[in-house]
């Protein structure tokens, strides 16, 4: 063995003990270099002795002695840093020690879904991750869509998702702060009256030529602006002056508020001139002191906009970054065919199987764990995505497979007779890796209810088991007992079962399936659940209880 090979191998042997703390592995040492260097493989014994002798030389050094002879004949196999991971909210930039404070608002206006929770999850996320506050904020500035139960209703729903906010607010709460701001624009020369219809609007707006209001001086737009509440809806608005040839059309003089006559959920008859989306955003984004804030890509075109009032206001700017929305393929999104699928009665309610409101996913038995693990799996990207249920019952099934109880349900339960079968007591596992959890024991003998579609199956003189318990044969429709024990069946089985003894006090059941059909069985014993427990049928699936009394479930997912 020459001196290069020899010095090779005290280098790689010095690497191994300084990244293991001291003490190189001669078994992971011999292998490597012997694929290395194969002139070693010529005397296999004779390289293993010498492997070996620089193993228990450079093991018998410190570990600076051993990091300080690798750094000078072979710097370059010391062990670099790891690169610092990558984190997903790493795209915005935000330092350590920076001040972080974060918003959700949604409006009151309808049952959040998934996508909701993804904006909600985020920007509460960002917060807790750098230190910062994060607000819930209700964007109820539009009467027209404002419903009072979604107050409570968005709410319940974060914090089921496990959301918390350090403040909330109420965007309706600070009108007289935006009619403020709106006096402010007025004598800036930066927004004015205008009283045109809304198709004419439109169509200025689409050609990017202004009307005559444009012109009105600052003293009139106050005059009109102090008795804008008196006029009838779609009677006047006040818009920004900004450029009505912008290449963002959003830009080309919006619209920051108008007459809306409608009660409001909360503050009734009290306010009839009230903000548009883009104007009460910006405004309460930039008193609230919110410094970040993602949200889906719909609003990207608004960015513009909503960072050009807070300047014109004098407001702190507030950084916002659009992440693409996603699609389960076969799922309704659009509220506003929810709506009229529930309102015919395709749909249920809001909470049908086949929906991603959370309210729906809670009563199918989603956990709150796996939809943020699935909801950070989708990450920041521009692009936007079409996934499937698969994709989302991945992280919910691995939650449920270590903690979902075990029981037996047989749908279209069929009476069979197995000759000669003993007598015996059943011992099943409530979880089959979780021996501590206990369980369930059944009195079993020769009677008992297999499932129609199991007894439809088999074929004369296979070989077929009872789960945990015995193996049997059939024949022209007769069941004899062969054995208890499993080798017999790993020999020559054709397939397990589960089953119920016909003598035991079992339950009916059913289970509510996504596409509404249902399906009715009988159970083993669920006294011991409770509403919302979530079990695992064997051989059918996990279900969550939705009602007691009716021993009702909702399917979930195999």
């Amino acid at each position: 063995m020459d001196g290069k090979t020899l010095a090779e191998i005290r280098n790689f042997v010095l690497q191994n003990a300084v990244k293991y703390g001291g003490k190189a592995d001669p078994k992971a040492i011999v292998g490597k270099i012997m694929g290395q260097h194969a002139s070693l493989r010529a005397d296999p014994k004779g390289a293993m002795e010498t492997i070996r002798g620089i193993v228990d030389s450079v093991n018998g050094l410190s570990l600076d002695e051993q990091r300080a002879e690798l750094t000078k004949s072979a710097p370059e196999l010391l062990e670099k840093k790891e690169a610092k991971r990558r984190e997903i909210f790493d795209v915005l930039g935000i330092s350590e020690g920076d001040k972080v404070r974060t918003a959700f608002p949604p409006g009151p206006e309808k049952y959040p879904h998934i996508g909701h929770a993804k904006a909600s999850l985020f920007n509460y996320l960002i917060a807790k991750r750098y230190g910062g506050e994060f607000v819930l904020r209700f964007e109820d500035t539009n009467p027209n869509l404002v419903k009072k139960e979604f107050y409570d209703i968005i709410q319940e729903n974060l914090k089921w998702l496990g959301v918390e906010w350090d403040e909330l607010v109420y965007a309706s709460d600070h009108m007289q702060f935006f009619y403020e701001m709106a006096e402010k624009l007025i004598r800036s020369g930066d927004a004015y009256m205008c009283t045109c219809d809304t198709e004419a609007i439109r169509d200025s707006r689409m050609k990017g030529c202004g009307c005559d209001c444009r012109e009105r001086g600052r003293e009139e737009n106050m005059k009109l602006w102090k008795g804008f509440p008196d006029m009838d809806e779609g009677k006047a608005v006040l818009r920004l002056k900004i450029e009505l040839d912008h290449k963002n059309t959003t830009m080309r003089d919006p619209t920051m508020f108008r007459i809306i006559r409608t009660p409001h959920a909360r503050h009734g008859d009290v306010y009839s001139v009230w903000p548009t989306y883009d104007f009460q955003n910006a405004c309460m984004d930039g008193k609230s002191g919110i410094t970040h804030r993602v949200r889906s890509k719909e609003f990207e075109m608004r960015s513009e906009l909503q960072r050009y009032i807070q300047d014109l206001l004098g407001l702190p700017r507030t950084m916002t970054y659009e992440f693409a929305r996603f699609n389960i393929v076969g799922v309704e999104s659009s509220g506003r065919m929810i709506r009229e699928k529930v309102m015919s009665g395709e749909f249920m309610g809001w909470d049908d199987p086949q929906l991603t409101t959370i309210v729906a996913l809670r009563r199918r038995g989603f956990l709150p764990e796996a939809i943020k693990e699935f909801l950070l799996k989708t990450g920041m990207t521009k692009a936007e995505a079409t996934l499937t249920w698969d994709d989302l019952i991945m992280h919910n099934k691995r939650i449920l497979d270590s903690t979902a109880d075990r029981k037996f349900m047989v749908v279209d339960p069929v009476t069979i007779h197995i000759k000669g079968a003993p007598e015996m007591m059943v011992r099943l596992k409530r979880h089959p890796e979780h021996p501590e959890r206990g369980y369930r024991e059944f009195s079993l003998g020769q009677d008992l209810y297999l499932q129609k579609s199991d007894v439809m199956s088999m074929e004369d003189g296979k070989l077929y088991r009872l789960m945990d318990a015995f193996n049997f044969r059939v024949d022209e429709g007769e069941y004899s007992f062969v054995s208890e024990g499993i080798d017999d069946y790993r020999r020559e089985g054709k397939g397990i079962f589960h089953y119920l003894p016909l003598e035991a006090e079992l339950e009916e059941v059913s289970v509510m399936m996504p596409d509404h059909s249902i399906i009715r069985g009988k159970s083993e014993p669920i006294s011991s659940l409770s509403e919302g427990d979530i079990i695992q049928y064997e051989r059918f699936g996990f279900v969550r209880l939705d009602s007691k009394g009716e021993n009702r479930f909702w399917f979930t997912h195999r």
